[in-house]
């Protein structure tokens, strides 16, 4: 995640003006730092000069992005630290000294804790980061190395990860031997249609952190969770060497 230096002046080297009437200016470091030295920041507002060139107005809108995502971390790594270090009053506290309500900071806290800062990606919002991760690890960098590539919006990669997670249930609901199966992939012995329920064994295969991640990204390729994707490999594998 981007780090923001504090620096308590401008570009320019100077501090910002003072507000006069209409508003107390802000002088905070990094507000400044994300809009620079030409708009004057007050709390109620941002005066901008007349003559303010068309690219620099475009820069500080994608700086004010910048912030309002940079925020949501900030705020959700000031919570964790507090539930960490203070216990039970981090939400009764967090509350009165950001008027947020408790649901609003708990989900922050909760994505920040899915995600460790060196798999926070600093091209994508804090959006983007929450719309993956109710997925595991692997699948969470899959998807938001693809939003990256891309340049998905966060609707853009909410609209991909539900199209996967739709073909996943379609696919696990479809009885075996029905439009929809993939080519290539045969039933086991004692498939549906027999009318009788097969019998189901569990197995247990022991992968490292690299193969796990490996796989996942190929499962998740084609729509499916990691265990169903290698159980169709396994079909398929079967059928090639009957």
């Amino acid at each position: 995640m981007k780090m923001v230096s504090g620096a308590a002046r401008t570009a320019g080297g100077h501090r910002a003006r003072p507000a006069g009437t209409g508003g107390e200016a802000v002088r905070g470091d990094v507000v400044l730092s994300f809009v620079g030295p030409q708009a004057e920041v007050r709390k109620s507002g941002m005066i901008l000069p007349a003559n303010l060139p068309e690219r620099s107005w475009e820069q500080i809108g994608t700086n004010l992005r910048e912030l309002g995502n940079s925020s949501a971390w900030w705020l959700a790594d000031w919570l964790r630290f507090g539930e960490a270090t203070y216990g039970w009053r981090r939400y009764k506290e967090a509350i009165e000294r950001t008027g947020l309500d408790y649901q609003t900071l708990r989900n922050y806290a909760w994505v920040a804790r899915r995600f460790d800062h060196h798999r926070r990606r600093d091209g994508l919002s804090f959006a983007h980061h929450a719309e993956v991760a109710r997925l595991a690890p692997p699948e969470q960098d899959y998807w938001l190395r693809k939003a990256e590539q891309q340049k998905w919006s966060r609707n853009e990669l909410r609209r991909a990860v539900r199209a996967s997670l739709a073909v996943q249930n379609d696919t696990a609901a479809l009885p075996e031997g029905t439009a929809g199966e993939e080519p290539g992939v045969s039933r086991l012995p004692g498939a549906a249609g027999t009318g009788r329920s097969r019998p189901v064994t569990k197995l247990t295969i022991e992968l490292s952190a690299d193969q796990l991640d490996h796989l996942s990204q190929a499962a998740a390729a084609h729509g499916l969770p990691v265990d169903k994707w290698v159980a169709r490999l396994l079909e398929t594998a079967d059928r090639k060497t009957a």
